[in-house]
């Protein structure tokens, strides 16, 4: 098949081809705009994974991605997801495995034996979901010789509900099963074979037809940035798609139908994720797990927050620039990226350009990109890299502190979001001023905003409760947010004075501060 993008003509193929339980699977045509979910059940009769929420939120449907490693040909990495917003045509030139892949030798895994000794199942219906998170987590602290207790079950276990049996006892069967030996996933399914028949089509672009929830669309997979942006200005409105833990959300419930989808799967240059110059460099598809773990030691604010950001099947298939594409003003990660004034990449036909985070977005879901551009990388400066370099005092500190204020920890939307940059100065006297201050609120507005009005009278300011009192009542004074299931304006209003005072508190031991004395 030839696809011609822009005046460029590629030759393409029009199916795509991944291994369920170590078995080939070659798609084409309707079937590969299906969710896997419902090519498992309904396709390969594969009924052990459920589906229940259809939103990625309660793991029934939970299944080990197996991608490439990068850099070798020989094995491939597993990962945890949630098959039901894993489109097909994400899935080209990838391993699954469900839980009927979970035996092993014709026998249950030490994971299901537990569940069943330990009684971790009543009606079932949630278990395979369980059976493949929890073995996931075996097979990891195994390979790396580390313990599976409570903290890590729990953890593994965050995108996964259960209605009836109480987890108790599936904490149970996780800590028993941890003490049996498992077999890792490439010994269950050798990965050569499965990469040897993989390695003729890789380098081949797909371009496949067909309908989509009933609907006429064509799919992409070009293998460079350049060729990307030609189909996404070919192709008016085109949807483009990394983890796709938002879009197929919206295919699967709200009704969203893309005429034309581009996947970036198959854009190797994207997925750099280092520091360089003071400067956290993250390739658009890279994913939120291996951010959160790169940041953690290096960021520990920022590893926080991606800690909360959803279940481990999320955040192994969501990524940071989809999170800015998604051009919410509650999306987690644009507090800190807007007071870090991080720049995003952008790649059109006509090369690249870098764009302030605070220019970025022009309104409600509306961003500064052209019809051809595709976020490509987002740089980061690392927490206090520029206040180092400007000051070079010991006298200086440097505080930075993220908030998510939502109704349960994990796998729920901001009521409000809130990032503080500060430094603080010790004069000789031992008064501790502000330096500089730079306040970012998440859900508060139709964009993520910067509290100017907060910054401007932090400035030159003592580090007392007072300021940051005033500060909070003059941030909130300033805010004009909506209503909604997540929290009333006033409410809002609260939270944002409550964060002023909440950093302070937080900051005094940093600053070798006591609450009772006078900073003035």
């Amino acid at each position: 098949m030839t696809v011609i993008a822009g005046s460029v003509k590629v030759e393409s193929r029009d199916y795509i081809v991944f291994f369920v339980n170590g078995k080939m699977q070659r798609v084409a045509g309707d079937a590969a705009f299906l969710p896997l979910s419902d090519y498992l059940r309904g396709h390969l009769n594969a009924c052990g994974t459920k589906v229940v929420c259809a939103e990625g939120d309660c793991g029934a449907c939970t299944v080990m991605l197996g991608r490439p490693l990068d850099g070798r040909a020989d094995d491939f990495e597993y990962k945890t997801v949630n098959s039901c917003i894993q489109y097909l045509f994400q899935l080209d030139c990838t391993s699954v495995i469900t839980v009927e892949g979970m035996l092993e030798d014709g026998k249950l895994n030490a994971v299901q034996e537990a569940m069943v000794e330990c009684h971790g199942a009543q009606c079932g219906y949630c278990t395979p979901g369980f059976v493949v998170a929890l073995s996931s987590l075996v097979v990891e602290c195994q390979a790396s010789s580390q313990s599976v207790g409570c903290d890590q079950v729990k953890e593994a276990l965050t995108g996964n509900l259960c209605r009836c049996t109480g987890y108790e006892s599936i904490m149970a069967a996780a800590i028993a099963a941890s003490s049996q030996k498992m077999q890792s996933f490439s010994d269950k399914f050798p990965s050569a074979p499965m990469l040897s028949a993989m390695s003729t089509v890789r380098s081949i672009p797909v371009a496949i037809s067909g309908r989509l929830t009933g609907t006429q669309s064509v799919f992409y997979k070009p293998l460079t940035l350049s060729a990307a942006a030609r189909l996404k200005s070919d192709h008016q409105g085109a949807a483009i798609i990394s983890g796709g833990t938002d879009i197929c959300v919206n295919m699967n419930k709200r009704g969203l139908t893309p005429s034309c989808i581009i996947s970036l799967s198959g854009i190797d240059d994207l997925n750099q994720l280092t520091i360089a110059d003071g400067q956290l460099i993250v390739g658009a598809k890279v994913t939120l797990r291996e951010l959160e773990q790169f940041v953690e030691d290096k960021i520990p604010e920022f590893y926080k927050i991606l800690w909360t950001f959803g279940s481990p099947q999320i955040r192994q298939a969501g990524t940071l620039a989809g999170n800015i594409a998604n051009a919410s003003p509650i999306a987690d990660t644009l507090p800190f990226l807007t007071v870090m004034e991080a720049q995003i990449e952008v790649t059109g036909k006509n090369g690249a350009r870098r764009i302030p985070i605070g220019r970025f977005y022009t309104g409600y879901k509306k961003m500064d990109l052209s019809s051809d551009e595709i976020i490509s990388l987002v740089t980061i400066p690392l927490p206090g890299h520029e206040t180092e370099r400007a000051l070079k005092s010991e006298t200086t500190r440097t505080l930075l502190r993220l908030y998510k204020v939502s109704k349960r920890e994990h796998l729920d939307i901001s009521s409000v979001a809130a990032a503080f940059y500060v430094t603080v100065t010790r004069a000789e006297t031992g008064r501790q001023r502000i330096a500089l201050a730079k306040v970012a609120l998440g859900g508060v507005a139709a964009t993520c905003i910067r509290s100017t009005v907060a910054e401007i009278f932090l400035q030159d300011k003592s580090f007392t409760l007072d300021v940051f009192v005033e500060a909070g009542r003059i941030a909130a004074a300033d805010l004009q947010p909506l209503s909604d299931v997540r929290g009333s304006k006033e409410f809002r209003e609260q939270l944002t004075r409550n964060l002023f005072v909440k950093f302070f508190y937080e900051s005094l031991a940093e600053l070798e501060l006591e609450t009772d004395k006078s900073y003035a």
